[in-house]
């Protein structure tokens, strides 16, 4: 909800006229405005307002016609906003942004708001559309070189471009990421597209609709406490790529070493930044550019010196056992034309395992007008405005549906959501406490059978003993983060051994599918697995 009235004062000011752009309605409801041919007339005023303003037009919503503040309840402004975008679409337009203010006192309390309506058609991205997520040690650059590669802009050599990516006040005035991070840039005709206020999210918009290809990055954590929420960007979203960074001033350490494991574990392409290569000798680069060599070729990957064979080749050759190494400072910009150029080219790896929609959920928020909010990054299938689905397991099992009210991506509204997208997927008939990290959006008529125990074969990376049975470390599968217990089959599992394991979830039931992967830690304990058959309640 917006403080500063400024664009709500300015549209009462200039006030309705016949050959104006702004329109006052105090409500727009499905059984009133969209009956009895309205949709029609009120799609044409629509369409004349937005031409009026040469292609914007300003709705205010919860004042009367001649202007004066009426307030209207969160589920009628919520109601409205449905209408206008029927309207806007049935016009060739769309709504670009929505403010509100609360009116009236306690016992009234009303809202108010400017929707801006502009010409075109909500955006329809094609696919050709990567997912990078990040990793590496607190410190080593990750952040600063995504923001500058979404930016084009050089480093001030303290951290200054990463605080395009950053979201929370503690984050950017401590200098470490506490939580996944999110950044997008793109590639024209001309080359790339960048951020150039990235503190705006119509500049991300802008980026999405001018680009031909678009480049979206999952910011990890890199601080040691913060492992959970590294796992979760990595195992949580569907990613094409990995970007692994090394500072060339402190090398590999044993995070790097952990955050490796998980990229590779989840058999996913890789290429490793030499980052801050401009704040040593470069006798140190070399130096540390061999012991990444030697961490690669002793988990059985292959390296591959992007200086040396150039960037069609790491193109040609990246893979699960082929991982590129790049030379890279975001202060004098050394390696990020190769890095463009890279994902320039990169080719999506994702593919269509299935026809229907799914998506599990990684953050909800509620937005006042709008209701839920659950965002992800989408499975398999499409799905659009007006979709129905369900969303669930609840605690108890149960799914509840509900109805996509809008879809965002990266503040951009799209008339569609779909495979390997990051988006914002606003839901009506539910509320935003009732919906968690770790559920998942399936078609109305799918009939999901929640799961609260599944078999594995599972691979044990570390662990100072033995995993006997009653083990209960947490299991991180999709964008789930859950206590589970560990039955080994034979009673045991020792350090580096592969077996097979019955996984009880703890606490409440998840959707989970044969085939899966999944990473499981408990302190200093970690390894992989592999859904290999389910248990239905």
């Amino acid at each position: 909800m917006s403080a500063d009235r400024a664009a709500l004062n300015e549209a009462l000011e200039r006030g309705e006229e016949e050959g104006g752009n702004i329109e006052f309605k105090e409500r727009l409801s499905r059984s009133v405005h969209l009956s009895d041919g309205r949709l029609e007339s009120l799609a044409a005023q629509l369409r004349h307002r937005v031409l009026s303003g040469d292609g914007t037009a300003t709705y205010v919503v919860g004042v009367t016609d001649d202007g004066g503040i009426a307030g209207i309840s969160a589920d009628a402004f919520s109601e409205s906003m449905d209408v206008l975008s029927l309207l806007a679409e049935e016009a060739g337009a769309h709504i670009d942004d929505v403010e509100t203010w609360g009116v009236g006192d306690a016992a009234s309390r009303g809202l108010v708001g400017v929707a801006t309506v502009k010409e075109g058609s909500v955006l329809d991205v094609d696919n050709d559309h990567i997912v990078v997520g990040t990793a590496g040690h607190v410190d080593h650059g990750k952040s600063t070189l995504v923001g500058s590669l979404v930016t084009g802009q050089a480093d001030d050599g303290q951290g200054s471009t990463r605080g395009f990516l950053d979201v929370q006040p503690h984050e950017v005035e401590r200098g470490l990421s506490a939580d996944l991070s999110y950044a997008v840039y793109g590639f024209g005709d001309d080359g790339p597209v960048h951020l150039q206020n990235p503190h705006r999210k119509s500049d991300r918009a802008r980026v999405v609709q001018e680009s031909d290809r678009l480049v979206s990055f999952v910011d990890t954590v890199g601080h040691e406490p913060w492992l959970r929420t590294t796992i979760r960007g990595l195992v949580g979203q569907r990613l094409d790529y990995g970007l692994l960074v090394v500072a060339a001033d402190d090398g590999p350490t044993k995070t790097t070493r952990e955050h490796l494991g998980i990229l590779l574990a989840m058999e996913l392409p890789t290429v490793v930044a030499l980052t801050k290569v401009d704040a040593v000798a470069d006798e140190r680069v070399e130096a540390v550019e061999r012991e990444v060599e030697r961490l690669l070729r002793d988990v059985g990957r292959t390296p591959l010196r992007v200086e040396r064979h150039g960037v069609e080749a790491a193109v040609e050759e990246i893979s699960p056992s082929v991982v590129p190494v790049v030379q890279t400072s975001a202060v004098t910009m050394r390696g990020l034309d190769e890095l463009d150029a890279f994902f320039e080219q990169l080719p999506k790896t994702t593919s269509e395992e299935r026809a229907d929609f799914r998506m599990y959920i990684d953050r909800t928020y509620s937005v006042t007008g709008v209701g839920a909010v659950a965002s992800g990054t989408v499975n398999s299938g499409s799905v659009e405005a007006g979709d129905r689905l369900l969303v669930g397991p609840m605690a108890d099992g149960s799914f509840r549906e509900v109805e996509v009210r809008s879809i965002e991506m990266h503040y951009h509204r799209v008339d569609q959501a779909k495979s390997g997208r990051i988006v914002g997927i606003a839901l009506k008939g539910v509320k935003e406490s009732e919906i968690e990290r770790g559920m998942v959006l399936l078609p109305a008529d799918a009939d999901p059978r929640p799961v609260r125990s599944f078999e594995a074969e599972v691979m044990v990376l570390n662990h100072p003993t033995r995993i006997g049975d009653g083990y209960e470390p947490v299991v991180h599968l999709e964008t789930a983060s859950e206590a589970v217990v560990f039955h080994p089959e034979g009673g045991q599992l020792l350090p580096g051994d592969t077996g097979r394991a019955t996984v009880e979830f703890k606490f409440r039931p998840y959707l989970v599918e044969e085939g899966q992967r999944f990473v499981f830690r408990e302190g200093s304990s970690k390894g992989v697995g592999t859904v290999t058959a389910v248990h239905h309640d």
